[in-house]
């Protein structure tokens, strides 16, 4: 696997991670609640690492622009899917939109 590949593989990782620590820290009810507020700290560190790593190999704005895009879109699939958020078709169709941004920014790199 080339550089460029794993540093792919690493940001779309560290964007599901952005999901994670974001999830965990809506849950910690401002860090009143420990298991969430580790799960916060954890996922956080992993997910910058993570992503200053694929910055190493891809553009920065790309790369940003990625990580959150994933980061978001899993978080409000997340949400949508747990009955936290109400899912409505404009909601889910807005969602996907995203995703083909990422992508866009794949591909037209």
């Amino acid at each position: 696997m080339s550089a460029t590949s794993l540093a792919w593989v690493v940001l779309v990782v560290s964007g599901a991670l952005e999901a994670v620590w974001a999830t965990a820290l809506g849950r910690s009810e401002g860090f009143s609640r420990p298991g969430p507020s580790v799960v916060f700290v954890v996922g956080l560190v992993l997910s910058m690492a993570g992503l200053a790593y694929a910055m190493r190999e891809l553009p920065t704005g790309t790369s940003y622009a990625v990580w959150v895009g994933i980061g978001a879109t899993l978080t409000v699939a997340w949400a949508m899917v747990t009955g936290a958020e109400a899912a409505s078709l404009v909601r889910i169709l807005l969602v996907l939109g995203i995703v083909g941004c990422v992508v866009g920014l794949k591909l037209a790199r």
